[in-house]
């Protein structure tokens, strides 16, 4: 089996080294064909002159944005440039365990999911970012049943073919989970483990992030309804 490792980072330059290191240690062992995809979203630090460091010692990818442009497109520019057909995703900061890349692979394989994502059952965030998320994550598991506690969790993986049939916009990657089951694919969720991080803050604002998820949820019921007649 082959497969895709997409990475975005925004100034994670303290962060992306030890997780680098760790996908290469825990998947060294296995039989598993992969490549590492490493999407700089225009960070102001470190980041860019750590990757091309780290770039000597592993065979990462690394793809720099000439401007800030999120997450979604970061992930989804990652995704164009992969030559296998089952993409992982996973956060830049360190704090989703790459240990559970090979957990979540076998029952991908196994039971022939189009998409297998983890659900982070404790959570190493602050009060405020996991009061937000379950608000966020129950208002839009209702509108849109998916079925998903934690559409947020990054560590995902899924076809690449189906994913590229999702029409793009900021903030897709949060509602991957109801696109996939609106074109009728078989969808998986995991328990998975989340770490404290290590270094800096998360990039995201919790409130924000929090009212731009709800607003997006107009456009996705419409598009979902598109893909379904």
């Amino acid at each position: 089996m082959a497969f895709s490792i997409i990475i975005p980072v925004f100034n994670e330059e303290e962060n992306i080294g030890n997780l680098i290191q760790d996908i290469y240690s825990f998947l060294r062992s296995s039989d598993y064909i992969y490549e590492v995809i490493v999407v700089n979203d225009a960070s102001k630090d470190s980041t860019y002159k750590t990757l091309v460091g780290l770039n000597k010692k592993y065979p990462i990818i690394i793809i720099s944005n000439q401007q800030n442009m999120g997450q979604s497109f970061s992930i989804w520019t990652g995704i164009n440039n992969s030559k296998y057909d089952t993409i992982v995703t996973i956060d830049g900061d360190g704090q989703n365990n790459p240990k559970d890349i090979i957990k979540l692979l076998h029952f991908y394989k196994k039971e022939n999911y189009k998409l297998v994502s983890g659900i982070r059952k404790k959570r190493k965030d602050g009060l405020a970012k996991r009061y937000s998320s379950l608000i966020a994550n129950s208002v839009r598991s209702f509108i849109l049943k998916d079925d998903c506690k934690d559409t947020g969790c990054s560590l995902k993986i899924f076809d690449k073919n189906i994913f590229l049939k999702i029409p793009f916009f900021k903030g897709m990657h949060r509602f991957i989970p109801a696109f996939f089951l609106a074109f009728g694919c078989k969808a998986l969720y995991i328990d998975v483990d989340h770490r404290e991080r290590k270094y800096g803050k998360s990039k995201y604002g919790t409130i924000d992030r929090l009212v731009v998820g709800i607003m997006d949820l107009i456009k996705v019921l419409k598009l979902i309804n598109n893909i379904k007649k």
